[in-house]
């Protein structure tokens, strides 16, 4: 049975770039960007599932959220069809010294590492990995 889901992701900014790590299809081997974040749960507000998603992928907390836009994601990944309702909210890190590193390992429910590195959404695309959900990169950057 095929559902919609509804995700919260957390747009982390430190000097023009935004935190994401790189994923690739499994299937198709596309590589892409994709901010960190999660499924949100029955009862749950998207900012309080953006706050557990970080806390369980990256063991660290997250204040200030607030929601930036909602975006309709429609896709295929592993060869199978998704559909998401993305609930995109900027946020910061109560641990600042995050900010300073060059990369930040995560972990994802199934225990796959997700590495994390500051990306400028207006280089994803053109020859450099796209930033996903679609939309996203026109989001934040005025352009949609």
């Amino acid at each position: 049975m095929n559902k919609i889901r509804a995700i919260a992701i957390g747009v982390f900014w430190s000097e023009g770039r935004i935190l994401a790590f790189r994923g690739i299809d499994p299937l198709t081997r596309e590589e892409f960007f994709r901010p960190f974040g999660g499924g949100i749960e029955f009862g749950e507000s998207a900012d309080v599932a953006l706050e557990r998603e970080i806390n369980e992928e990256l063991g660290e907390g997250v204040v200030g959220a607030r929601l930036l836009g909602v975006l309709e994601n429609r896709f295929e990944y592993g060869g199978k069809p998704q559909h998401e309702h993305v609930f995109v909210l900027s946020a910061e890190f109560t641990n600042r010294g995050l900010y300073g590193q060059a990369s930040i390992v995560g972990v994802e429910g199934n225990g796959l590492e997700l590495r994390g590195e500051w990306v400028d959404p207006s280089a994803c695309g053109g020859g450099q990995p796209p930033l996903y959900p679609t939309g996203l990169r026109e989001l934040l950057l005025g352009d949609g």
